[in-house]
């Protein structure tokens, strides 16, 4: 009976244990095994001690987040081109029974663009404002988790603020939806004037592949130049309405809460999701998700 009653406590707060630690790790599988490893802590606890199981669960995973982020740094010094982190692909349409994470992604923070800028901060930077800014922890006991002084765990939000503030704000569904049907359209249209039109002056295409296929191994800047290195792929895999046979199918489906592609695997080439930002009406950011490591987080079934 204890053992059940536990488990029904623990199951009460899985998803939110899973959207921090999708939020703090930007991976599906750290996050998920984060949570796992959670409940073996909490089953293994002396109940007596534990006042607040939601709050005490949080902590755990945080440390838990914590080391797989130190973790995953030093495996980023010998990945191959650029790093970006897990996406959740789901169907258009939202399941009539959605796991968490396909709930959680909806929300605007954990939009594409967040997260990437998430990625650009040191784990302890990325832990202090998740925790301080996201859920309102103290930083006395921010700092516990982290093992420094309060104000060295506010100095790292402060930071981590100020990048993120680097990032441009969501914008509603039916606007990214627009601007990036418009970007495609343009693309099918091979007009190079009309891609370029279709993208942000200062956009950017971020491709992650880890040496796996082919994607931009550097970060692709302006609308000219990105229209141009599309409108070439575009051309090449028969995307443009010729009588080439087409190298990939794709489908539309949301990619953490938004209007993405999933690529087909075909010819021989690899299944890749690929992920939007829109700012000011125009497709500001693009995001090649090629590393077949960085895709269990699709599910549209």
């Amino acid at each position: 009976m204890v053992a059940a009653l536990l488990a029904g406590l623990f199951e009460s707060h899985r998803a939110h244990l899973l959207s921090v630690a999708y939020r703090l790790t930007g991976s599906v599988g750290d996050a998920e095994d984060a949570v796992q490893e959670s409940w073996l802590r909490l089953a293994g606890a002396r109940q007596s001690e534990i006042d607040d199981p939601r709050a005490w669960l949080t902590t755990v995973v945080s440390r838990i987040c914590l080391d797989r982020l130190r973790s995953a740094a030093v495996r980023r010094e010998s990945y191959m081109g650029q790093w970006l982190p897990e996406p959740v692909v789901t169907g258009r349409t939202p399941s009539s029974t959605p796991d968490p994470l396909e709930t959680v992604v909806r929300k605007q923070e954990y939009r594409l663009a967040a997260m990437v800028v998430l990625d650009s901060l040191t784990p302890p930077q990325r832990v202090a404002f998740v925790l301080h800014d996201g859920l309102s922890v103290p930083f006395d006991e921010i700092a516990e988790i982290l093992e420094v002084s309060p104000d060295a765990a506010r100095q790292l939000a402060v930071r981590a603020r100020k990048a993120v503030a680097h990032t441009p704000p969501p914008v509603p569904d039916a606007e990214h939806e627009v601007a990036v049907q418009r970007f495609l359209t343009a693309l099918r249209s091979g007009d190079v004037g009309a891609v370029t039109a279709a993208l942000h002056p200062d956009s950017v295409v971020i491709g992650d592949a880890d040496g796996t296929t082919s994607t931009a191994v550097n970060i692709l800047r302006g609308a000219d130049r990105i229209a141009r290195f599309y409108l070439g792929l575009v051309r090449k895999y028969g995307l443009d309405g010729t009588d080439v046979e087409p190298a990939y199918d794709y489908e539309f489906a949301s990619v953490n809460g938004q209007l993405g592609l999933v690529v087909a695997a075909g010819n021989g080439h690899p299944a890749r999701v690929m992920g939007f930002t829109v700012c000011d009406g125009l497709v500001w950011g693009t995001y090649d998700l090629a590393n077949p490591a960085k895709l269990t987080g699709i599910r549209l079934g």
